[in-house]
């Protein structure tokens, strides 16, 4: 018997996850000898601040923490979350039940289909978006419901043309701003807006805030749950990954309303035990601790951004400098296919980017480029851009 044959039809429905196909076709590229620049995944290359590895080696000192932990997370994690988003949003939480630390947002993000999507129901997705808002519909047995974004109305949502459709079967919305890959910001009037939309037709806002800390110009990106009435409606996550640097430790949260955070836990009771306590301990420490070492990151980063644009901007590609993330996102000359552009630039540059039409197909036309590598590397992937050009 081929078990495979026996798998959910839902798995012929999943497509392959986009940065798995990036990192393959990368990993190619280095076993045939190529010196290749990595500009696709978003994983940034600072190391984590050292008082959180202090507080990290401090917590596997202790054999209390090499046991199970709940689901729920350490009391003084979710106070401590609270803490920051009352710092840095005025946003007040209730660490008990408006707090639900995770394994890594994607992991939350993933989840939360199913505590409310089942067969039948849809879930408004980002397009173009982040690969896991459609993964986790399809995997809860929901249908993808694709919303456009496009460059002439920032990359944000058009509620007025959603409102002139049938949205009897929706249950969630995917936001997120800023946004991965667009890079676009959104303000409160915009989260507000959606928050009413939400209430209007009881679809449940689930908003990605990864990105707030990795701003520039001094623009800070607000908290969907700043708006009027967003609480009443939504949720948000946010994750340590991008803001401490901490990618590969997996620690992220869900805010927002009580009932929707509750039904979320009642999954994440069924599917895991908890975070490593170390883990919990050094998001203590991170959330916590100097907040000065966030300043370094974002003008490393900025600097990075403006050497990159304008670069680019010199070879004839459209790209804006983004007001958030590490990313750009910018568009191909030619209108060539964005999957045949990244292809060749990997394969005749050796410089990795993300195809756009890979986050939907508003996505074409455009490509992803992570900001993460030094700028001497970010200056040569330019030069070799150049030579493809031109």
């Amino acid at each position: 018997m081929d078990a495979a044959a026996r798998k959910a039809k839902r798995m012929t429905d999943l497509p392959v996850y986009l940065m798995d196909e990036v990192v393959r076709l990368k990993d190619q590229a280095v076993a045939r000898g190529m010196d290749v620049i990595d500009l696709g995944v978003g994983d940034p290359d600072f190391p984590t601040p050292p008082h959180i590895l202090a507080a990290a080696h401090a917590a596997l000192d202790d054999a209390a923490n090499h046991h199970y932990s709940s689901y729920r997370g350490l009391a003084a994690l979710r106070r401590a979350f609270a803490d920051w988003y009352r710092d840095r949003f005025g946003v007040v939480l209730d660490p008990d039940t408006e707090v639900l630390p995770l394994i890594g947002s994607k992991e939350g993000i993933g989840h939360i289909h199913l505590a409310f999507v089942g067969s039948g129901d849809e879930v408004l997705i980002p397009d173009p978006g982040y690969p896991t808002y459609q993964g986790g519909t399809i995997l809860a047995g929901g249908t993808p419901r694709y919303y456009p974004l496009r460059a002439e109305t920032g990359w944000l949502p058009d509620l007025a043309e959603l409102e002139r459709q049938d949205l009897s079967r929706v249950t969630l919305m995917h936001i997120n701003y800023p946004s991965n890959p667009t890079t676009a910001s959104a303000d409160l009037e915009c989260f507000a807006a959606v928050a009413a939309f939400g209430l209007r037709h009881n679809i449940i806002i689930c908003h990605d805030n990864a990105y707030s800390e990795v701003y520039f110009d001094g623009v800070r990106p607000p908290s969907f749950l700043q708006a009027k009435d967003a609480k009443q409606i939504g949720i948000e996550f946010h994750s340590l990954s991008k803001t401490y640097l901490m990618t590969g430790w997996r620690i992220g949260v869900a805010v927002g309303h009580a009932g929707v955070i509750g039904a979320l836990g009642d999954v994440k009771s069924n599917y895991e035990t908890g975070i490593f306590p170390v883990v919990q301990q050094a998001g203590v420490a991170a959330l916590t601790g100097d907040r000065s070492l966030l300043d370094t990151m974002r003008r490393h980063f900025q600097r990075r951004r403006d050497l990159f644009v304008e670069g680019l901007g010199r070879l004839g590609y459209q790209a804006r400098k983004p007001k958030a993330t590490f990313y750009v996102w910018a568009g191909i000359p030619d209108g060539e296919p964005s999957a045949r552009f990244a292809k060749r630039l990997l394969d005749e540059a050796g410089v990795v980017v993300t195809p756009g039409a890979g986050f939907g197909p508003h996505g074409e036309g455009y490509f992803r480029a992570a900001l993460t590598v030094e700028e001497a590397r970010l200056t040569e992937a330019i030069a070799r851009i150049k030579r493809i050009t031109q």
